[in-house]
């Protein structure tokens, strides 16, 4: 058995001097997991127990995938080589990609105080992943670095340099990971855009939420006792009723998923339906409602609800989740400007088309998916369904609009332009408290703009911008 390395910490002006004894140099992911977690969370080695080097080949093809192609890892998970990996391999392979994502500013800091220029992107890659076990999943060095020489041993484009990336992972392991910033896991423009839109002390906050993997938060029926539910899955109740659990894995082998109780769902994302307040007897339209969380939200309150989405195939998973918990409501596969009824419904939700830059923390590949101009592109959209939505709400009917980005063109200037169009609606009071949504995040014209920097210490949640409207 190897004795501990000596380990260093790098200044801000690029020197290095010897750490304190103790915890190692300033490792970031030596701080708790957020979220609230009962107990410490499993590291690399127990996670996943005997992965081999096509896992981590796989895990820098998702990760690629991810930064050029703008595909989920999700997607690139069904593609081979990916879906020819073990069960235990693919979770490997996902979580490690993943957490490369999440960590990618600060694992390129690391790489390179040790690199004069960045190599090729394959050698890269490999660099990326190894770094990615040892900072994130906490994979033994030894282990990642051995598998990563092996790894580079396969490939004629990085055979040369297997000495380097050797050499530059045992350096780090021996050396620390140095001082990182969180705002470099931000790109650049999203990062300048968000200081400017909500200060230096918020973006700190955002930065922060890049960089652990987040619990999972849970939707319960509402007649649903929330203890029978909770207590098998060891959640905890945040404000409004969601159940939030460190628990990882299939969720369909959970305690209590068949019985078709509760579905899985952001506590952000089901603060716009609570705003709503869906009640027995109401006519309810739900516009663009695929994957179907918040359409189960309104369901469950006993309303009769209409379900609206262009896509069939992401309307196959609402479908599912209504048969699981033997819940009903109208559904139709359709562009919301193509569909010619006559309808007109107690309340609309429009949860519309966006960038999507609010869910970074379960999908952060959505911060390397998104370019300025989708922004434009999409505010347009939005600016199209918003008509279409108001047109469906009766005289003294209501409606929610909200996006899951963090674009004030998608938000805030979306809503005062729609306004100042449509003069028979107009704001509607929203309490946070009384939806499960914190305080900061109500802004002056009675609007929430829910960032993931808040509720830290609670394990924060996706960002959202949520408009009450009211016709007269």
């Amino acid at each position: 058995m190897s004795r501990p390395p000596e380990k260093t910490v790098i200044n801000k002006d690029g020197h290095a001097r010897p750490a304190k004894r103790g915890k190692p140099a300033n490792r970031p992911n030596n701080r708790p997991h957020s979220g609230g977690a009962k107990g410490p969370r499993p590291k690399g080695e127990d996670r996943f127990p005997e992965v081999g080097v096509q896992a981590r080949m796989v895990a820098g093809v998702l990760l690629n995938a991810a930064l050029e192609k703008r595909t989920g890892l999700d997607e690139e998970l069904a593609r081979s080589p990916a879906k020819d990996l073990s069960p235990a391999d693919r979770a490997f392979a996902r979580a490690t990609a993943m957490g490369a994502l999440r960590r990618l500013g600060e694992i390129d800091q690391i790489l390179g105080r040790r690199l004069k220029t960045m190599p090729g992107l394959p050698t890269l890659t490999i660099l990326r992943i190894a770094l990615a076990q040892m900072l994130v999943l906490e994979t033994p060095a030894f282990a990642a670095v051995s598998t990563a020489v092996k790894l580079a041993e396969r490939d004629n484009k990085t055979r040369p340099y297997k000495n380097l990336i050797n050499a530059v992972l045992r350096g780090i392991d021996r050396d620390g990971y140095g001082v990182t910033s969180p705002v470099a896991n931000l790109p650049d423009w999203l990062a300048a855009r968000w200081q400017a839109n909500f200060g230096d002390e918020a973006l700190k906050g955002l930065a922060e939420a890049t960089r652990f993997e987040p619990p999972t938060d849970i939707s319960i029926k509402p007649d649903i006792d929330p203890a029978t539910v909770g207590e098998p899955l060891e959640a905890t109740r945040l404000p409004g009723g969601t159940l939030r659990t460190e628990r990882r894995g299939d969720v369909a082998q959970w305690p209590g998923f068949d019985n078709g109780d509760w579905w899985v769902q952001d506590a952000a994302a089901a603060i716009p339906a609570r705003i709503l307040n869906a009640k027995a007897g109401e006519t309810i339209l739900d516009l663009c409602a695929a994957p179907g969380g918040k359409t189960l939200q309104i369901a469950s309150a006993g309303a009769s609800v209409v379900a609206l989405d262009r896509s069939e195939s992401r309307l196959k998973r609402l479908r599912q989740n209504f048969a699981r918990t033997k819940l009903e409501a109208e559904v139709i596969a359709i562009p919301a400007e193509d569909w010619e009824d006559s309808r007109q419904f107690d309340a609309v939700l429009l949860d519309a088309p966006c960038t999507a830059t609010g869910t970074f923390r379960r999908n952060p590949e959505a911060l390397r998916a998104v370019r300025p101009t989708d922004i434009a592109k999409l505010a347009d959209v939005q600016h199209r369904l918003l008509d279409v939505a108001a047109n469906k709400v009766k005289p003294g009917g209501r409606m929610v609009y909200c996006v899951c980005s963090l674009e004030r063109e998608e938000g805030e200037t979306q809503i005062l332009a729609f306004l100042r169009r449509n003069s028979a609606f107009k704001t509607a009071p929203i309490n946070p408290e009384d939806v499960g949504a914190p305080q900061e995040a109500l802004t002056k014209e009675g609007w929430l703009r829910i960032l993931p920097g808040q509720w830290a210490d609670k394990g924060s949640l996706d960002g959202f911008f949520i408009a009450h409207l009211q016709r007269y």
